[in-house]
């Protein structure tokens, strides 16, 4: 197995399966590298997984057509204003305000939220179920109380949505799908 080891000044071990299957560790400056193989080893599993979904989504991507540019300002419109609306009707539920909402087309993240309060959604949202909207903007607005994903973070999310587990399992499950509409091969 092809293993790159990116070293940097983060505290903890992470692992990333990339598109194309390598396997991505992210380490501490100060870790050794038999910790890195052993952490590697603790999450074969995982990463197997991982590859095996990355398999099944590259049959798919023959099925998926990438957006065109008029459907995807199209998507974007319609994005502006669905999320516009979403972010208005749970803030006052999260019990927070919230800066600017920015749209964009990108091919890792549904959203993000700046420590300025202003907020990101990726427009292929729109594709996926009201649920999981939902659940994206409780989220990033649960992020103007808890810049972290600590548990007063998900127990802010659950109070407001208490249903979100399945929104994000949806998301974990269909989300490479909906991300193939980036891919131009």
């Amino acid at each position: 197995m092809n293993i790159a080891v990116i070293r940097s000044r983060r505290r903890t071990l992470a692992l990333q399966v990339r598109q194309n299957g390598e396997v991505v560790v992210r380490a501490p400056l100060f870790v050794r590298e038999q910790e890195v193989r052993r952490f590697v080893e603790e999450h074969l599993n995982w990463i197997e997984k991982q590859q095996r979904k990355l398999s099944v989504a590259a049959g798919r991507r023959s099925e998926i057509r990438p957006l065109t540019a008029a459907e995807l300002s199209a998507l974007r419109e319609q994005a502006r204003r669905d999320f516009t609306e979403r972010a208005k009707l749970y803030a006052p539920r999260v019990g927070v305000t919230y800066g600017r909402i920015s749209i964009r087309h990108q091919k890792t993240k549904w959203g993000s939220c700046s420590s300025g309060g202003n907020l990101n959604f990726n427009c292929l949202l729109m594709l996926a179920p009201e649920t999981v909207r939902d659940y994206v903007v409780v989220h990033e607005l649960c992020h103007r109380k808890q810049m972290n994903h600590s548990e007063a973070f998900w127990a802010e999310v659950e109070r407001v949505l208490p249903g979100y587990r399945e929104a994000r399992k949806w998301l974990k499950t269909h989300g490479q799908e909906l991300m193939q509409y980036n891919m131009e091969d």
